[in-house]
């Protein structure tokens, strides 16, 4: 994946989608959408930030019951049915995008009554981990992640390093020359997580910051304009 700071307003309707689809606790995002300041004096810019599907996966390896695992595909996902909420993962996991469900989910009695994937994520279980699965239902039908397809300013851009390709739905790329135009990066590269997701650097950007603070509140905001 990777994802354009450029284009980042902090509409969050990422965000609303996942949550909406995976039916996320209240109170919970798997997809979160921080203020960010790189130094004093520098303009701010806002940052979606996802599990990372990283190639060296910290997760997967302290996970005592392999409730977390990587695909041969790269995809990480978690098998709730195997998860016994020791989170452990959490611990490890150096972008801490991963939630731990508390309490039983809120979900209408059909979601409910399913038996529990791990390419859906559903039903959520109380005392299991949740996080950003990628969407591989999704993907398996030929159509983006829901972060994706919800975001109208082409911010995430979804595709097969294999392929050389991503694409917002209305935009596709050769990922590569997108990488190596825009100084594409990864957080925190110095880990050795070899992360998944990748970032263009919020340069020429279509919003200013500001037109985004309508969509924080007292709670989540992470960053507030002197």
């Amino acid at each position: 994946m990777v994802i354009d700071l450029s284009r980042c307003k902090n509409l969050k309707k990422c965000q609303s989608a996942c949550n909406h689809m995976h039916h996320v606790h209240p109170g919970q995002n798997w997809i979160k959408v921080y203020g960010m300041e790189d130094a004093d004096h520098t303009a701010p810019y806002w940052q979606p930030t996802i599990c990372m599907h990283c190639d060296e996966p910290p997760c997967v390896k302290v996970c005592p019951v392999d409730a977390t695992f990587k695909r041969e595909d790269g995809v990480v996902l978690i098998d709730s049915n195997r998860c016994i909420g020791c989170r452990f993962c959490m611990a490890a996991c150096p972008y801490s995008t991963r939630v731990f469900n508390w309490g039983d989910p809120e979900v209408p009695k059909e979601i409910a009554a399913q038996d529990y994937s791990c390419e859906t994520s559903l039903p959520q279980m109380k005392g299991t981990v949740g996080k950003c699965d990628f969407c591989p239902d999704m993907v398996r039908k030929g159509e983006l992640p829901h972060c994706v397809s919800a975001c109208p300013n082409g911010v995430f851009m979804f595709g097969d390093m294999n392929e050389d390709t991503v694409t917002n739905g209305d935009e596709t790329f050769r990922f590569s020359d997108l990488i190596k135009e825009k100084a594409g990066y990864r957080l925190m590269e110095d880990m050795g997580t070899k992360p998944r997701v990748y970032y263009l650097p919020p340069v020429a950007r279509n919003f200013p910051f500001e037109s985004g603070l309508e969509n924080e509140n007292a709670t989540d905001k992470k960053l507030k304009l002197k």
